[in-house]
């Protein structure tokens, strides 16, 4: 057992800044012996300062700027509260145990405040064709920290060290007001065209609770200026697909930093240079040539010139404009065509490329392919405006067309009138005529009207509105047609609308005499039948008889068609009489 009072405490408590500090103060008295008091104080500068003084349960502070942030423990432990960088020093527990005297120990209070994350800054341009010097690459700054932190640079995820001529890492460390640390580190370093890619960051590392923690700042891409090595000129469309009137551009690439001045030449004759510099965007590097030609063909040049280094560079490329021209239709036979003749087409053109050939008709209709089209057995209605469209299959959108009439010439053929026509006199009426010819013929009436043509479908047509008069019921219109190569005509036929009214009431009126007969035949057979008919097979009764009585009926049937009653009247035995015996009168006398 120890034979003297001891004191022990922890050699370094640590805390964050603003949380709470708690110090433990242990101590042994021999013989379980008690403590008149305890003293805590702290170290200023080379001067104790006392916090509090601890008797049995009674504590009393002092007024320091610890006030109201002191608390004592059970245990006797201290406890800070709040706690600042400022409250970063040693810490003193003192014990008075009477007759065994006084002991005491300390405890270092160490108060960390974490960074904030680093802010890198990159530098400008950094030419790297200055090879005698290092660029600065980027600055990085770490800001109230406590203690002061370290930086470190990496390239790429790679950590870099100073190396001279190579890279340099220069840092400097203030200390503000409030006790924290600002941490500024610059980093130079030699860079290459590779750069240009390259990303860099800084990490900075500070220790907290006894443990060493690190905060990487964002990745930063610095800009680095080297001459142009090499240059590249293409053509925009893809030069194998430049047709007449695309708008195209040449454009021109340099791989330095910054772009070179770009200037454009195009090959003349005898190896002569033509500067199209002036129609050239001169810092993007791009010609623009709005609705190429045939002649927009040919070696373009595109020249670079470093201002750095005043190193020149140059590249060639071919302009090729693919074209349709000449487009030619030929008709076989050229002369004048007649209704039911034949004729051949042929279309011929010129390209640097392959071509097809379609026919279509005047509504666009693909009637063949190929560049002959045969047409047999013409008429009036197969004339039309045909087209013979070229097409370049390799280059998509180029394409030609040329327009050939086939006329078919012929004196005029009227094909449909208005007739026979049934109107009522002094009616307003519509007459037609149409008709079909080429060279397009005129039509004319011979009455007066007001006439109004159209063309319909090939077809000539005209209407005549005129009032029918008795004379033009009766003799009815002309249409006459005519053009150089002859005259057509065709009568229109008007027919008054009350004739076949008046057939009707005829054919009428015969039916009802059918009738009539035949209901008085029926009549007949039945009185016959039931014997009210006198006559017998004997024959008949004397027509001359003058006796008639009052009291009787007297039935009367004459005919005019002897053939009729001649099938009618029969004798009782089946036989017809002869025609000349039933001429008269047939007389029926009937009881009343």
């Amino acid at each position: 057992a120890a034979s003297k009072l001891e004191v022990s405490m922890p050699a370094v408590v640590e805390v964050e800044s603003g949380g709470t500090a708690r110090i433990e103060c242990n101590f042994y008295i021999p013989g379980n012996g008690s403590y008149a008091y305890i003293n805590w104080s702290y170290m200023d500068r080379n001067n104790r300062v006392r916090l509090c003084r601890i008797m049995g349960s009674e504590i009393l502070e002092e007024n320091t700027d610890y006030k109201g942030r002191l608390s004592v423990g059970e245990d006797k432990a201290l406890s800070i509260s709040r706690v600042t960088v400022q409250d970063a020093r040693t810490f003193l527990c003192q014990v008075e145990a009477g007759s065994h005297g006084m002991g005491e120990n300390h405890t270092e209070l160490h108060v960390y405040t974490v960074p904030g994350s680093p802010l890198p800054s990159p530098h400008g341009g950094t030419p790297c064709s200055r090879l005698s010097l290092l660029p600065q690459i980027a600055q990085c700054v770490s800001r109230n920290s406590f203690p002061p932190p370290n930086i470190t640079w990496h390239k790429n995820g790679e950590q870099l060290q100073p190396e001279e001529k190579m890279v340099k890492i220069p840092a400097t460390l203030t200390r503000e007001s409030s006790g924290l640390y600002t941490v500024s580190s610059t980093l130079f370093a030699h860079v290459t065209r590779e750069d240009r890619n390259s990303l860099y960051h800084c990490t900075v590392h500070y220790w907290l609770r006894g443990q060493r923690r690190a905060v990487d700042s964002r990745r930063v891409n610095v800009t680095v200026f080297y001459p142009a090595q090499h240059v590249k000129l293409q053509v925009m469309p893809s030069s194998a697909l430049v047709k007449e009137g695309d708008d195209v551009k040449l454009v021109c690439e340099a791989d330095g930093n910054p772009a070179p001045v770009f200037s454009f030449y195009k090959r003349e004759l005898e190896d002569s240079w033509q500067d199209l510099t002036s129609l050239a965007d001169t810092n993007s590097g791009v010609l623009n040539l709005h609705d190429v030609n045939k002649s927009s063909s040919g070696l373009y040049r595109c020249q670079t010139l470093d201002l750095d280094d005043m190193r020149q560079l140059e590249k060639d490329v071919e302009l090729v404009v693919n074209y349709i021209e000449g487009v030619h239709v030929k008709m076989e036979p050229s002369s004048p065509l007649q209704e039911g003749d034949n004729v051949r087409l042929s279309c011929n053109a010129h390209s640097p490329v392959a071509l097809d050939y379609q026919w279509r008709d005047e509504k666009g209709r693909k009637v063949a392919e190929g560049n002959q089209l045969f047409l047999s057995n013409l008429t009036f209605e197969t004339s039309s405006n045909f087209s013979c469209k070229v097409i370049a299959p390799s280059v998509p959108g180029l394409e030609q067309s040329k327009q050939v009439a086939v006329a078919v010439q012929g004196k005029p053929r009227i094909v449909a009138i208005s007739s026979p026509l049934y109107v009522q006199q002094d009616e307003v009426v519509n007459l037609t005529c149409k008709a079909i010819a080429f060279p397009r013929p005129s039509v004319h009436w011979n009455v007066n009207g007001t006439a109004h043509e159209y063309v319909e479908n090939q077809h000539i047509a005209s209407n005549l509105t005129v009032r029918v008069s008795h004379d033009l019921l009766r003799a009815g219109a002309m249409c006459r047609v005519s053009n150089a190569l002859g005259v057509s005509e065709k009568h229109i036929q008007l027919l008054d609308q009350k004739a076949p009214e008046s057939k009707g009431v005829i054919i009428v009126a015969i039916i009802v005499c059918i009738l009539v007969v035949a209901v008085l035949g029926s009549v007949i057979y039945f009185l016959h039948k039931k014997g009210k008919i006198p006559c017998g097979r004997a024959g008949k009764q004397d027509i001359t008889k003058p006796e008639a009585r009052k009291d009787k009926i007297v039935v009367e049937v004459k005919s005019d068609k002897l053939s009729e009653e001649a099938g009618l009247l029969q004798g009782a035995n089946g036989e017809k009489r002869p025609a000349a015996d039933q001429v008269g009168q047939s007389i029926v006398h009937c009881p009343s």
